[in-house]
C-alpha cells in the first residue's frame, strides 16, 4: 500500500537500481490522473503534455497502452523492482503480438528500452509527487526555500548537475520551471525544501543554451545541463487544459495514431471540443468578419482513416478544422435565401452531428463528405484533404497541412447515390 508522507519526507531510492520502494500519495495520484495516448515517438508530445498523458513511444493500439500503463501503475504502488517490470513488459508484448519496437532485436536492446520506460515513470511521477508536497502553503509558510540535491551515487555525473547541487533559491525562482529534477535520462537529482535561513543570496544560475534538431527539422533551444524533453517541471502543469495539447500534437501525428489517439481520449475531451467549436461559430456568425481563427471541429475515425487509404488517399493526419471564414461563406445570406445552407445550430454543434454522419470519398475532386440527417432534408459538409493553410489557434498563426471544412450545406439521396460518391463505411 502506499504510505502517506509528511511534505518533508522522501520517497526516493538512492541507488535507482531496484525498487522505488516508499511510493507516496501524491505521487501515485499523478500518475492516475494521467489519460493514455497513443504515440510514434518519445518527442510526439514534451514538456508539459507528460503532465497530462500516459505515453510508451510506438505503443498505438489502446489495449497493448492500457496493460502498459497497468505495470507501471503497480510498480509506482507496489514499489515493484525493475526485474519485476520486465517480466511484466514481455508477457504483454507477447500477449498483444507487439514486434517491431526500439530496442526489441537484442536482449541489450530489449533491457535499455524497459529501463527507460521503468525509470522515467517512475523518476517523473516522483518529481510531480514531490512538486505538489514542496508546494504546499503550510510547508512553504516554514520552508519557502528548495535546495538542489545531486545524487553522488551516479556512475558518470553531469558536471553541471554537480555545481548545482547545494544551491537553494526561492520556491517561486523562474529557474525551477526549466530545471527542476529529473533534468535529463537517468538523472537522480532531487529537490528539498529549507528554511529562508539556508539561503545566501544567490541568483539562478546561467550556463547559457544549445540548439537540439528534432527529427522534423524543427529547433528546440535548451538550457545546458538539461536534456531535449527534460526541460519543464513534472507536475507543475497537471492541471493545463488536454484538449489545448491535444489539438497542438493532432497535426504532428501520422492519421493512424492521431486517430487512435483521439477515439480513446473523445469520452473525456468531448465536452471540451464542443465548447471550442460553439464559441468559434457564435463568435464568427456574431460579427461575420474573418479573423483568421481555427479550431478542430472533428477527427477522422480510424476505420475512415484506414477506407481512404484503402483508395490510395493517405490523410497527412486525422484532424478536421473548421475556420471562420470558410464558416461565414458558408451561412452568407445570398445561400441562406436559396435554402441551400446549413441552420446555424448544425455550426453551433457541428462535432456531434460529425459523430453520427456517413463518411462519402467524393472521387470527383478528392475531397472528403459528411452526411447527416436533418429535418426533412440531409445535410453535409464537405472537406479538402491534405491541404495547406494558416490558422490561428491558441493566440498563435501557423501553417498546416491538414484537412479543412471547405463548405457546408444540403444534400438530397439522389446526389449521394452518384457514382463519384463511395460510401466510407462499407467495405471496398
Amino acid at each position: 500500500m502506499p504510505l502517506n508522507l509528511s511534505p518533508t519526507q522522501l520517497a526516493f531510492n538512492a541507488r535507482g537500481d531496484d525498487t522505488f520502494n516508499k511510493p507516496f500519495q501524491e505521487q501515485l495520484d499523478f500518475f492516475r490522473q494521467k489519460l493514455n495516448l497513443p504515440t510514434e515517438h518519445f518527442d510526439d508530445i514534451l514538456k508539459a503534455a507528460h503532465d497530462r498523458a500516459f505515453v510508451v513511444a510506438g505503443a498505438a493500439k489502446a489495449d497493448l497502452l492500457a496493460d502498459l500503463r497497468m505495470a507501471v501503475d503497480q510498480s509506482i504502488a507496489e514499489g515493484k523492482s525493475i526485474q519485476w517490470f520486465r517480466k511484466e513488459f514481455k508477457a504483454i508484448v507477447q500477449k498483444h503480438g507487439w514486434e517491431g519496437w526500439t530496442g526489441s532485436d537484442t536482449q541489450a536492446g530489449r533491457d535499455w528500452r524497459t529501463r527507460v520506460i521503468y525509470k522515467t515513470n517512475m523518476a517523473a511521477s516522483y518529481a510531480a509527487g514531490r512538486w505538489q508536497q514542496l508546494n504546499n502553503p503550510d510547508l512553504l509558510k516554514n520552508r519557502p526555500y528548495w535546495k538542489y540535491v545531486h545524487n553522488d551515487t551516479v556512475a558518470h555525473p553531469r558536471p553541471l548537475h554537480q555545481s548545482w547541487s547545494g544551491m537553494v533559491l526561492k520556491h517561486d525562482d523562474p529557474w525551477w520551471q526549466a530545471h527542476f529534477p529529473p533534468n535529463g535520462w537517468g538523472c537522480r537529482c532531487r529537490v528539498t525544501a529549507v528554511r529562508a535561513s539556508e539561503y545566501e543570496g544567490a541568483e539562478a544560475p546561467d550556463e547559457g543554451v544549445y540548439v537540439k534538431e528534432d527529427r522534423n527539422g524543427g529547433r528546440h533551444v535548451l538550457p545546458k545541463g538539461v536534456d531535449y524533453g527534460w526541460d519543464y517541471a513534472p507536475g507543475a502543469n497537471r492541471t493545463a487544459p488536454l484538449k489545448d495539447l491535444i489539438d497542438q500534437k493532432l497535426i504532428r501525428f501520422p492519421a493512424p495514431v492521431g486517430a487512435a489517439m483521439w477515439q480513446a481520449l473523445k469520452p473525456v475531451l468531448k465536452a471540451e471540443q464542443i465548447a471550442s467549436v460553439r464559441n468559434m461559430v457564435a463568435v464568427a456568425a456574431a460579427s461575420m468578419e474573418p479573423a483568421g481563427i481555427g479550431v478542430v471541429a472533428h477527427v477522422v475515425d480510424p476505420d475512415t482513416v484506414s477506407a481512404l487509404a484503402e483508395r490510395n488517399v493517405l490523410l497527412n493526419d486525422a484532424a478536421i478544422w473548421l475556420r471562420d471564414r470558410e464558416l461565414i461563406h458558408a451561412v452568407r445570406d445570398s445561400k441562406v435565401d436559396r435554402g441551400a445552407a446549413l441552420p446555424l445550430d448544425v455550426w453551433l454543434n457541428l462535432p456531434e452531428y460529425l459523430d453520427k454522419a456517413i463518411p462519402y470519398l467524393d472521387t470527383g475532386n478528392n475531397t472528403l463528405l459528411y452526411a447527416f440527417d436533418l429535418p426533412g432534408v440531409a445535410g453535409k459538409v464537405v472537406i479538402r484533404l491534405n491541404h495547406e493553410e494558416k490558422v490561428r489557434d491558441s493566440g498563435q498563426r501557423k501553417k498546416v497541412v491538414s484537412n479543412f471544412i471547405v463548405t457546408g450545406g444540403i444534400v438530397t439521396p439522389e446526389n449521394l447515390k452518384e457514382r463519384r460518391y463511395v460510401q466510407l463505411d462499407r467495405e471496398p
